[in-house]
């Protein structure tokens, strides 16, 4: 099928290649008279665009695909995108050291304080946080709200405890030590999961709280999602919170969750499109709903956005930064699926497509 940008690096390659004579060089001479019919014309080489990230671990092989996919079609636009954690890439977003940044939780009131100069805050695809296990032998579990909650608090520590076998009578649980694993870095993958946290349980509020960074009552950290991921996957007894797409691609066991229903829910497809669509967008579009109501719905489910400078000094960045993120409005969204993220809303879609076009 034939989209808008079948012809794109052609027409960028044509744009580029005029707009540089004056960004260049200060306007374009007039081609001097060939002496000869049979000497060729010189051709006009699009200048190289780069643009460089950095920000949340969460949706970074989604974006690493889509830059690579766009490179593809527009071999002259190389952006490069860093997964160094949401704290670190709102940081360096703030500082002006990269030219886009990127964060699970938005902007924070504090945050926006810092800024020297408008932005904007634009969800771009979104995925779901899941406790994974590695329990050899076992493939389904079902923990419910007190108990999952129960178990990050250090009250609960061996998997075999009742409270744990109650809602899995057919699993032969292991006499073992549940072993924590948790972000050591500043993370909005953990600013999601202890918000959720504090939502259902009094005593996760009132004690260790939310946040980017917290202590933990127990268990040891690693660094990044993909470093989580790793930690589970070699060590038998290991549990731990990660993006949806990490479990997927290493084949960890997801836990069944109950929800505000009382239901226990996978994260399938379905079910977390289903929260997604129940989250309503603020004016700023920084929303969440990480313990939502209605059956059948995964509750750890959250928009992740991408911030973006609403001027830049580089107009040929701007250009660039506004047919990017039409791609991925337009053509990219085919991509989250694949790769376990949840495609945008249409109703969301709408309220972002405006807002592109005032960068510049």
């Amino acid at each position: 099928m034939r989209t808008k940008y079948a012809d794109l690096s052609r027409r960028h390659f044509l744009g580029l290649g005029l707009a540089s004579c004056g960004l260049a060089l200060g306007g374009c001479a007039p081609e001097s008279p060939s002496t000869s019919g049979d000497t060729p014309a010189t051709e006009v080489k699009a200048p190289i665009t780069v643009l460089n990230g950095a920000g949340a671990t969460f949706p970074a092989p989604l974006y690493q695909r889509w830059f690579q996919e766009y490179n593809r079609l527009v071999p002259e636009v190389q952006i490069s995108y860093q997964p160094v954690g949401s704290a670190a890439g709102v940081r360096q977003f703030v500082l002006e050291t990269v030219d886009f940044g990127a964060s699970d939780v938005g902007i924070t009131p504090e945050e926006t304080k810092e800024f020297k100069r408008p932005f904007l805050a634009l969800p771009m695809t979104a995925g779901s946080i899941v406790l994974a296990v590695n329990l050899p032998g076992i493939k389904e579990l079902k923990l419910r709200r007190s108990v999952y909650g129960a178990i990050f608090l250090g009250d609960i520590t061996r998997w075999n405890d009742p409270a744990i076998a109650q809602d899995n009578p057919d699993v032969s649980l292991p006499d073992q030590e549940i072993l924590l694993v948790y972000r050591s870095d500043g993370s909005g993958t953990t600013a999601l999961f202890t918000k959720h946290l504090s939502l259902v349980s009094d005593a996760w509020r009132n004690g260790p709280g939310e946040g980017f960074s917290i202590q933990w009552p127990r268990g040891f950290g690693a660094r990044g999602n993909e470093g989580v991921t790793a930690q589970i996957a070699q060590a038998p007894g290991a549990f731990g919170y990660v993006e949806y797409v990490y479990a997927k691609q290493n084949r960890l066991t997801t836990v069944q969750l109950e929800n505000k229903a009382g239901q226990f829910v996978a994260p399938e497809p379905e079910q977390t499109a289903r929260t997604l669509g129940a989250i309503a967008l603020p004016e700023n579009l920084v929303g969440f709903d990480l313990d939502p109501s209605g059956e059948n719905v995964y509750p750890i489910v959250s928009y992740t956005w991408l911030l973006l400078y609403q001027q830049y000094a580089n107009s040929r960045q701007a250009q660039v930064l506004r047919e990017v993120l039409n791609w991925i409005l337009e053509d990219g969204q085919k991509f989250s699926t694949e790769l376990g993220f949840i495609p945008l809303p249409a109703a969301t879609v709408a309220k972002i497509q405006p807002l592109i076009g005032t960068i510049s």
